[in-house]
């Protein structure tokens, strides 16, 4: 992706030469540069990173947990999280499992 050095605007390929669509400046491409972007930004999408494996982890260390009562089993500690599902005006929702029994319930305020 190029700029245009006169405007600013983003440029377009055109053959051999980048051309702004707002002001019409063209200057040369550089493939070696090209090339260059390329594959750093292929490398950095790899499959492979990013990716952690939880197998080992003890399901009670994962996330932040709060005192609240399951209504499935009534165990007193559950981890949590909180999403934004509904319009920003609104407050989040809050999604708990229970550490326990692994029930999985929600609360929104109303």
């Amino acid at each position: 992706m190029e700029f245009c050095d006169e405007c600013g605007s983003m440029m377009q390929t055109d053959g051999d030469v980048w051309v702004c669509g707002s002001c019409s400046f063209e200057k040369p491409r550089d493939s070696a540069k090209e090339k260059a972007f390329q594959e750093a930004t292929t490398e950095s999408q790899s499959d492979e990173e990013g990716v952690v494996d939880m197998s080992d982890v003890d399901k009670s260390e994962i996330g932040p947990t709060t005192k609240t009562i399951c209504p499935s089993c009534g165990h007193d500690r559950a981890r949590y999280e909180m999403k934004q599902i509904r319009s920003a005006d609104e407050s989040e929702t809050r999604f708990f499992t229970c550490v326990e029994c692994d029930h999985k319930w929600r609360e929104d305020d109303h």
